[in-house]
């Protein structure tokens, strides 16, 4: 399968590797390619991107619409609060009937650490790209767990924890869970509802912050009891 990857950060290398070693034809997209594989420094989590390609060499590198056209499913794993500019620079018609899997989430830093959130209660990051892109099968999921987590659940209680799905388009939501089970491993996947579910998984991130500075590490995760 053709997967476009919207991002070149910590996230965007982790989920973009993953795919890749399943045999996917993968692309990253970034705003300016020349930029980006000159950039000498890297994000949280990240590997400066022209060492990281030089280890992923089966990885393309693209603008966000060239990445955007080239998938048959689409990942947005920018940052929350560029997320809606990124998805505008990749095109609505190189979304349009595509399923559009959002890692993303609104963190706003502009006060420091811990974030605080740039849309919450009565929206979320998630609807916003919904509604901006109507055309796409926008599906959020795994934006609670971190990176590392997201494509190795046995990592933390041998995979016995829980990630989430939202989205309007069942069928949407079916293809991504199966993606989550059969690609990344995942053994629990809860579909919470429609699109503006998704208020509650972005809004647990401020409760996952919480847990990794208090735990010193980013593997906590959520574990619902029945």
């Amino acid at each position: 399968m053709r997967v476009g990857v919207l991002g070149t950060g910590g996230v965007g290398q982790t989920l973009a590797a993953k795919f890749a070693s399943l045999g996917h034809d993968v692309m990253m997209g970034t705003r300016d390619v020349q930029a980006a594989r000159a950039r000498a420094e890297a994000g949280w989590g990240a590997t400066v991107l022209s060492e990281w390609l030089a280890k992923n060499p089966e990885v393309k590198l693209g603008t966000f619409a060239e990445a955007a056209s080239h998938g048959e499913i689409v990942v947005n794993a920018t940052a929350g609060m560029a997320s809606l500019d990124a998805l505008k620079l990749a095109g609505a018609e190189n979304l349009d009937g595509k399923v559009l899997i959002d890692v993303s989430n609104p963190l706003d830093f502009s006060q420091g650490f811990p974030p605080a959130l740039s849309v919450c209660n009565t929206d979320s990051l998630a609807e916003q790209i919904q509604r901006a892109f109507p055309g796409a099968k926008v599906v959020k999921t795994l934006n609670t767990v971190n990176m590392d987590l997201m494509v190795g659940p046995s990592l933390v209680a041998g995979g016995d924890h829980h990630v989430f799905v939202s989205g309007n388009n069942e069928g949407a939501k079916a293809e991504v869970t199966k993606i989550l089970k059969d690609w990344f491993g995942w053994r629990d996947v809860i579909d919470l509802g429609d699109i503006t579910s998704a208020r509650g998984t972005e809004m647990l991130l401020a409760l996952w912050l919480r847990l990794s500075m208090v735990m010193q590490t980013p593997m906590a995760t959520i574990k619902v009891v029945r």
